[in-house]
């Protein structure tokens, strides 16, 4: 299987969302598939923070949402758990910079999606090298979500990683009402957690995400 091509991982990136079962105020295969009704176009699973699920029930609940995915085409990224994305034969992991190595992570995973989050030009350069097929940059807005998340930077970092030639999604804080701001800066997709997962209406909001990513 080849890397998978820029511009299509650009296409996907769009509406990003990322959960676990800490993240929804309801059952996660439910808020997923409704989030998928309403436009998503990347699902990775983040089971992380105080009474997240571990072991059988993390490896249980992963299966069954990357099911979700696969019926509706949807690319099943796993967040950070190498062993587990490779057990379920994931489409692709994302790490962060206090996780494993990403040159070790590509030997581990061969051609699958590989996305690291990154705040400065050099942990971009380190990334490119070590064969990130994407950048999650941030914190764009202040976020409730990572309790140990690093300091807001804005859209800054976006903007200057225009020339690296490699797909970049924004996450932190980012809504429906601030979607716009992170696109125009040079993003190609942006990733949400609770403005979908904690909405009244998980459908409403990932379309409204949507339209005012497509506008």
């Amino acid at each position: 299987m080849a890397r998978i091509n820029p511009e299509k991982l650009k296409s996907l990136l769009k509406v990003y969302f990322i959960a676990g079962s800490t993240n929804c105020l309801e059952d996660p295969c439910i808020v997923l598939e409704e989030a998928i009704r309403g436009g998503i176009t990347l699902f990775q699973y983040r089971e992380k923070g105080s009474n997240c699920l571990d072991g059988t029930e993390k490896l249980v609940l992963g299966r069954e949402l990357q099911r979700i995915c696969k019926n509706n085409g949807i690319p099943f990224i796993v967040n950070d758990d190498i062993e587990m994305a490779l057990e379920l034969d994931a489409d692709g992991v994302h790490i962060g910079q206090e996780d494993e190595d990403a040159q070790e992570v590509r030997k581990k995973i061969g051609d699958k999606i590989l996305g690291v989050s990154v705040h400065c030009v050099k942990e971009v350069e380190k990334a490119k090298l070590a064969g990130a097929d994407y950048f999650g940059v941030g914190p764009i807005f202040p976020t409730e979500t990572k309790k140990d998340t690093r300091a807001v930077q804005g859209t800054a970092l976006i903007e200057e990683l225009k020339d690296f030639e490699i797909p970049i999604v924004g996450i932190g804080g980012i809504t429906a009402d601030n979607a716009s701001l992170v696109m125009e800066a040079g993003a190609d997709g942006v990733s949400v957690i609770t403005a979908i997962s904690h909405a009244d209406d998980v459908w409403e909001a990932a379309d409204r995400l949507r339209r005012k990513i497509y506008n």
